[in-house]
C-alpha cells in the first residue's frame, strides 16, 4: 500500500492537517500530472503552488525567452534569467522548491498539431496563455479528450477564472462564442495574475483530490481597482460547436 515518506509528511505538514485533506489526498496529488500551458504570469504562480503542494508531475510548455518586461508579474524569473528559455529557468526554480516531484520542460508553441501529444498522460490543464487563439485550441482538445481545463485571464487590474469539465458544464466557447480582438501586449499589474494563478492552482488541487466544489459553470470576475468579486453563472450552450450535442 502506497504511503508518504517521512520527508513528505514534514514537507506537506500544513496541508495534511486540513481535516478534509489528509494522507489520501496527498497521495492523489503525488500520482497526478498537470499540463501548465504557458509559464508566464498566470503559469508562474500556478506552477509554484502546484509544485509546493506536491503534484507528482508538472509538464510546463512555453516557447518564449525571459524578457525584462516579464519581471513585473512572472515571478519564477529573476534578472539573471533574461534571454534564457522560460521553461528551463522555471524548471530549475521549481526543482529547487520541491525536488520530490518531476518537471517536464517543453520549449514549444502550443498548436493544433501538438496539443494532443501535450495532453497525453496528464489529468488536467492549467491555462497560462496570453491569447485566446491558443486557449480555444486547448479548450477543443480538452473537450475531445475529456480533460478538465482551468481557464484564467487577466487585463490591467482585472482577472477572470472558470473551470471547464467536459460533459459537466460549459466550455470556453460557450463563455466566449467569438474570438476576441487580440492585443500585442496586454496591460497588467503583477498581483492580478498572481491572484488568478493562485486560484487556478487551488482549483487544480481540488479536482485532483476530489475535495470541494470546482467553479464549473461559474465565472469569477475580479476587479482589483475597486476590489470587487463577482460570480457570474454560465450556461452550457446546446448549440456550441465544441461541446454542444451533435
Amino acid at each position: 500500500m502506497a504511503t508518504l515518506s517521512p520527508e513528505e509528511f514534514e514537507r506537506y505538514d500544513r496541508q495534511l492537517k486540513i481535516p478534509s485533506f489528509g494522507e489520501e489526498a496527498q497521495l492523489r496529488l503525488k500520482s497526478s500530472a498537470v499540463l501548465i500551458a504557458g509559464i508566464g504570469g498566470l503559469g508562474s504562480v500556478a506552477a509554484i503552488y502546484l509544485a509546493a503542494a506536491g503534484v507528482g508531475k508538472l509538464r510546463i510548455v512555453d516557447e518564449g525567452l525571459v524578457e525584462l518586461s516579464n519581471l513585473n508579474r512572472q515571478i519564477l524569473y529573476f534578472t539573471e534569467d533574461i534571454n534564457q528559455p522560460k521553461v528551463l529557468a522555471a524548471e530549475k526554480k521549481l526543482m529547487e522548491l520541491n525536488p520530490l516531484i518531476e518537471i517536464e520542460a517543453i520549449q514549444e508553441k502550443i498548436t493544433e498539431e501538438n496539443i494532443e501529444d501535450l495532453l497525453r498522460g496528464v489529468n488536467l490543464v492549467v491555462d497560462g496563455q496570453d491569447n485566446f487563439k491558443t486557449r480555444f485550441v486547448i479548450n477543443e482538445a480538452c473537450i475531445r479528450k475529456s480533460k478538465p481545463f482551468i481557464y484564467g485571464a487577466v487585463y490591467g487590474m482585472e482577472g477572470r477564472l472558470m473551470t471547464i469539465i467536459p460533459e459537466k458544464g460549459p466550455c470556453l466557447k460557450c463563455l466566449i462564442p467569438s474570438e476576441p480582438r487580440e492585443l500585442e501586449k496586454i496591460p497588467v499589474i503583477g498581483p492580478a495574475p498572481g491572484i488568478i494563478g493562485a486560484l487556478e492552482a487551488l482549483e487544480a488541487i481540488k479536482l485532483l483530490t476530489g475535495i470541494g466544489e470546482p467553479a464549473v459553470g461559474k465565472l469569477l470576475v475580479i476587479d482589483g481597482e475597486r476590489l470587487s468579486f463577482e460570480v457570474v453563472d454560465v450556461k452550457q450552450d446546446p448549440k456550441c460547436p465544441v461541446c454542444g450535442k451533435k
